[in-house]
């Protein structure tokens, strides 16, 4: 079948730019924000986690973020672990986290008095009065975590389930590949213990949608010295020529007339004048004069 007319487009076709048709960021642009988070979630866990946790001189470090399959991340929990499911976003997509089960026995153990202290052999599942401690610490995970990863307000990080054992949560059904984030602590009293958080490729993918990567951020070129607004600021420079010690008796006796004899050094330092003392030193330099003022003549620059 033949048109009868001439098949003409009743308008110019879109033409977008870049900007617009430019494909989103890749797997391993996602895994560089992820361990941009983490860091920040590591430095807010610190101070949040240690009055749990024995207290000042907690370190909290985080690891570089990796590629794992679902039967390997699931041999990385031990047999009991206090295991919480998160929902990201409006889809609610899988997110875990999971903490050391002898870590948050201890925590028990101080708050009812004791020297945190956990029991040599762990039991098979969490007593009754660990319940509030776990969900206490999803409470502290959970503020610390939206705050690091600048989760929306409108879509939080939501609590869906927890268990002991990571099988009974089946987090990622159907998934191949997670990414898997180790942080490791270290309390004041030399005890270390992991935290770790997996989640799917979508989960990622959710958590940093329109953010940008710290890879694709450019590098911002070095200030320059002598460009504005920079060398328009004034600097009070201080060079001492002599430096001398005296005695009281000396001192006491100093009169009109008097003759100290001096040693100006050959070597002079000219140091920016800091409120609280000297400050670093920009030069150094040789005594001399110049129309009729006394000089310094730089020898070696800092």
């Amino acid at each position: 079948m033949k048109p009868e007319r001439k098949i003409v487009a009743q308008r110019a076709l879109a033409q977008h730019c870049p900007e617009l048709v430019r494909a989103g960021p890749g797997q391993a642009d996602l895994i560089a924000c992820l361990d941009a988070a983490a860091a920040r979630f590591a430095r807010a866990l610190a101070p949040a986690l240690a009055p749990l946790a024995g207290g000042k001189g907690l370190t909290v470090k985080a690891r570089a973020a990796r590629e794992v399959s679902e039967i390997e991340f699931s041999l990385l929990i031990p047999a009991l672990a206090a295991n919480a499911l998160f929902g990201v976003g409006e889809d609610a997509l899988p997110l875990v986290v999971s903490l050391d089960a002898a870590a948050v026995l201890r925590m028990v153990d101080r708050t009812f008095g004791g020297r945190g202290t956990a029991p040599d052999r762990l039991p098979a599942e969490f007593p009754g009065s660990a319940d509030l401690m776990i969900a206490r610490l999803e409470s502290l995970v959970t503020a610390q975590l939206g705050a690091a990863f600048a989760v929306p307000a409108s879509a939080p990080l939501a609590l869906l389930r927890r268990s002991g054992v990571i099988d009974d949560l089946a987090p990622f059904p159907g998934e191949d590949s997670l990414i898997s984030l180790e942080l490791q602590v270290t309390e004041a009293g030399g005890e270390n213990w992991p935290i770790t958080l997996a989640l799917s490729p979508a989960s990622l993918a959710a958590l940093f949608a329109g953010k940008p990567s710290p890879r694709r951020a450019g590098r911002r070129a070095a200030a320059d010295p002598l460009a504005r607004p920079f060398a328009d600021i004034p600097l009070e420079c201080s060079a001492v020529l002599v430096d001398m010690r005296m005695s009281m008796k000396v001192l006491a006796a100093l009169a009109p007339g008097a003759l100290l004899p001096v040693a100006v050094a050959r070597q002079v330092p000219l140091r920016i004048a800091a409120p609280s003392g000297e400050g670093p030193v920009l030069a150094t330099g040789t005594v001399g004069a110049a129309e009729d003022r006394v000089a310094l003549q730089i020898t070696t620059a800092s």
